[in-house]
């Protein structure tokens, strides 16, 4: 099937639009957060819980994260041949990437919120010293602010939802007239693992529970909307296939582009009529 958004400047300017995002999201995560006052109080009542590892480090969210989305991508190029389906697909993912990495190290960077180790951030001795001031790693301090929202959280739900949502487009869970129990399990599947993901970050001690979960619905909302806004709605006869495939009159046939040549109509006329008639 041929591609249809082919090189032109909206392709081009879909392209530059991500470059940013992810521009600013790389510059946002070396800025320093709102210094906001905490009170001993908080302090010692919910940021003093001990240091732990990561249970999902970072390097291993990022993995799953990119891996996901672009398997899938693969998987409609390769099997369903539709190249339309995947280059949508990636657009919408890129973009919700994009905008949840950029709200989210917004909102943390305002927020400025302490996570809930953070008291042995600020003092690896578990001392305090007499003036209050941190006397521990400046950078470990810096991102010990930076608890509110769940950036695991965030970009889990945001990657591994619109996953979610594509499968469920395709394999035409909400649009089918009847249930089916394997079409339901493979489309939560995505969904399940993002959960993981953000639970675990209560699990270690790196996030407050009102963190993962303001991170894990900004995350999904972004990655609706955008998926909403290059494919049709899950519930339409057309879920699935993307806005671009459904203005352009190709049809589909068992969830592929159905790319069967058309077969020309016998041209017929009154003329050649009437002489089989009188013949």
């Amino acid at each position: 099937m041929p591609l249809i958004r082919s090189a032109s400047v909206n392709l081009l300017v879909e392209i530059v639009l991500r470059i940013g995002f992810l521009s600013a999201f790389c510059y946002m995560e070396s800025m320093p957060p709102f210094i906001r006052v905490i009170q001993p109080s908080e302090l010692h009542d919910s940021c003093k819980f001990p240091r732990h590892d990561s249970y999902v480090p970072t390097s291993t969210l990022w993995s799953i994260v990119l891996s996901v989305p672009c398997i899938l991508s693969l998987l409609a190029w390769a099997f369903c041949n539709d190249c339309n389906d995947a280059l949508e697909f990636l657009l919408a993912w890129s973009l919700s990437l994009g905008i949840t990495g950029v709200l989210t190290d917004t909102t943390k960077l305002i927020v400025g919120r302490p996570r809930p180790d953070f008291f042995y951030r600020c003092y690896p001795d578990g001392l305090e010293s007499p003036n209050l001031e941190c006397t521990g790693d400046p950078a470990d301090i810096m991102e010990g602010r930076k608890s509110f929202p769940s950036g695991h959280s965030s970009l889990s739900f945001c990657s591994l939802g619109i996953a979610s949502l594509w499968l469920c487009g395709r394999l035409g869970v909400l649009s089918r007239g009847r249930g089916s129990g394997v079409r339901v399990s493979v489309t939560l599947a995505p969904l399940v693992l993002a959960s993981c993901i953000a639970l675990s970050r209560t699990c270690d001690y790196h996030h407050h529970w009102q963190d993962v979960l303001v991170g894990s619905i900004l995350g999904l909302s972004v990655s609706t909307f955008c998926y909403r806004q290059y494919y049709n709605p899950l519930s339409s006869d057309n879920a699935g296939v993307p806005y671009i495939v459904s203005t352009s009159n190709v049809k589909y046939f068992n969830g592929k582009p159905d790319i069967s040549p058309v077969k020309e109509k016998e041209e017929t006329s009154p003329l050649l009529k009437k002489e089989d008639k009188w013949i």
